[in-house]
């Protein structure tokens, strides 16, 4: 399928954008991408929700945050009330590192966005948008249509 097949092209140019930093904070793809990840989604700062909104597994979101924690880029945090309930937070440590993720995001989103006008870059988000959210609903539904 024509889709699938560019898609694979998309993630590429950005892990080649997000290499540079990779590299020269000596990190893996995950690791940069959870760190990219907690700094732009706080509400969403558990393993749990890493692995359900990122489609990650477990196994690696728990290895790469190990490796945070030891380099002192994130720490857990247990909550008072809910020992089961592990938030992971942002060390000052991160700051540099997400700072040049920033800048790499915007360069991927320069990168292949040029030539569209507004209205297409709109045009492309609802889109995109809507595909998601199809197979979002296929995933949560098991492909059984109502």
């Amino acid at each position: 399928m024509f889709f699938w097949d560019q898609h694979k092209t998309i993630s590429s140019c950005y892990e080649m954008l997000s290499r540079k930093v990779c590299e020269k904070y000596q990190l893996t793809q995950m690791e940069y991408d959870i760190l990219i990840f907690l700094h732009n989604n706080p509400r969403h700062n558990t393993a749990a929700e890493i692995v359900k909104i990122r489609k990650s597994t477990k196994s690696h979101v728990s290895s790469s945050l190990k490796n945070l924690e030891s380099r002192g880029l994130v720490k857990r945090v247990q909550s008072t009330d809910n020992k089961k309930h592990i938030e992971i937070v942002l060390l000052e440590a991160a700051i540099p590192i997400i700072e040049d993720g920033i800048k790499v995001q915007k360069e991927f989103a320069k990168t292949v966005l040029q030539g569209l006008t507004q209205e297409e870059r709109r045009i492309c988000t609802e889109v995109f948008n809507k595909i998601c959210k199809n197979a979002d609903e296929y995933l949560k539904t098991g492909g059984v249509k109502e």
